[in-house]
């Protein structure tokens, strides 16, 4: 009889200090925005805007500059478990 063992190429999924920055930047923005008691007043105001509305529109660049940050922390995390240069 010969011993069949079975080899799996499936790489189990890692938690590394980038991967946690990746979700922190990815999960701030929706809980800036659930968080309506922390923001619902009108003021201080902002050129005549209300506090409530040039808050979300903070957001909306904030959640931006992040996503970015952790899309280009992900592309350099993905070529380094490929064993590609990072830039």
């Amino acid at each position: 009889m010969s011993d069949v063992t079975e080899v799996t190429d499936e790489k189990q999924p890692v938690i590394t200090p980038v991967r946690v920055i990746v979700a922190l930047c990815l999960f701030a923005p929706f809980v800036a925005m659930l968080w309506v008691g922390s923001y619902a007043k009108t003021e201080p105001t902002f050129i005549g805007i209300p506090f409530f509305y040039w808050y979300q529109m903070l957001w909306v660049l904030i959640s931006t500059a992040l996503t970015v940050v952790a899309y280009t922390l992900w592309q350099r995390d993905q070529r380094a478990r490929k064993g590609g240069a990072s830039k």
